[in-house]
């Protein structure tokens, strides 16, 4: 019989992704997105099959979500909670630090709500290198202490302290995911997006925040997806904490940069606006340790630098499509 899953998030980036890989397993989905950085689009496929169902509203508003929950679930039991709903753009929570706080917070909040109210015993949670700030040397899960420098990463942060707490009582087993940079089809915002959207308006140069020296990993979508996967099925832990990476390679902005131009604007010259940092809560450089998921068994099948080529083709044909649609 199929696993049922409730995951929020469901019609964002990587929600959408991960909804997409539950189907193909055979299982089943109840989704929960505001739509607020997701998309119906998103989930055209996911919701031609009779096993996926989505909640339109903002998983902060317990009694409705619960409401939703059970009508889709009728008596039937809930294997996991995917908890993907934030605000993944940290320059917005940089903004305004009220984002994060409701969107990336008090969603993991409500989540545990609904897991109590449900009977939910497990929940794999979308968390980020962010919540290291920044530290000497590659970034490994026993670090710290941990010193978030954004809005983001703290609210990640408190969140993974909020689950990992309610393994007392209301959840079994908790698994924490802690992201590098994720790209591929579907993104929002990021590099990518930045310097095509400026490509777009200025096809003759590209006008680069820093000195193109900040450095940090990439993931695909893809391998992001397969690894979550990895985590609740391939480790049976209490609290499984684990960073996702390739762990060995990283991509440099003026390598993105161009990257992008090859792909997009062929000649077009870069301008550095200087210093080495892009944007305030942003981390330039870090290296990730991924050695403990890798001897777990888990591997990305792209380096970062081949996730961010991939990635922009991905991106620059998803906007050809957009603009014939």
């Amino acid at each position: 019989m199929s696993s049922l899953h409730v995951l929020t998030g469901a019609a964002g980036f990587i929600g959408s992704h991960l909804s997409d890989a539950l189907l193909a397993r055979g299982d089943a989905v109840i989704g929960i997105d505001d739509l607020s950085l997701g998309t119906l689009r998103n989930v055209e496929d996911a919701s031609l099959s009779p096993r996926f169902a989505l909640y339109e509203g903002d998983v902060n508003d317990v009694e409705r979500a619960s409401a939703a929950i059970t009508a889709a679930a009728a008596t039937r039991p809930i294997d996991t909670l995917w908890h993907l709903a934030a605000n993944s753009d940290i320059q917005a929570g940089v903004a305004d630090p009220d984002v994060d706080l409701n969107r990336t917070f008090l969603t993991t909040y409500s989540a545990v709500q609904l897991c109590r109210r449900h009977g939910i015993r497990r929940v794999v949670f979308a968390s980020t290198s962010a919540v290291y700030g920044e530290l000497p040397g590659p970034l490994a899960e026993h670090a710290g202490p941990l010193f978030p420098i954004s809005n983001y990463g703290a609210m990640k942060l408190a969140s993974e302290a909020a689950l990992t707490a309610a393994t007392t009582g209301t959840l079994d087993a908790v698994a924490i995911a802690r992201f590098p940079n994720v790209v591929g089809p579907r993104s929002t915002h990021g590099v990518l997006h930045d310097f095509l959207a400026k490509l777009a308006a200025t096809p003759d140069r590209l006008v680069v925040l820093g000195d193109g020296t900040q450095e940090k990993p990439y993931v695909h979508v893809s391998d992001l997806v397969r690894g979550l996967l990895f985590i609740r099925y391939g480790i049976d832990e209490k609290i499984a904490c684990y960073n996702l990476g390739d762990g060995r390679t990283s991509t440099s902005v003026a390598e993105i940069a161009r990257l992008v131009i090859e792909r997009r604007s062929p000649g077009a010259a870069i301008e550095y606006t200087g210093g080495n940092r892009g944007w305030a809560g942003d981390v330039p450089r870090f290296q990730y340790d991924c050695s403990r998921i890798h001897a777990r068994g888990w591997q990305p099948s792209m380096t970062s630098t081949e996730a961010i080529a991939r990635a922009i083709d991905e991106l620059v044909a998803e906007g050809a499509a957009a603009g014939r649609s």
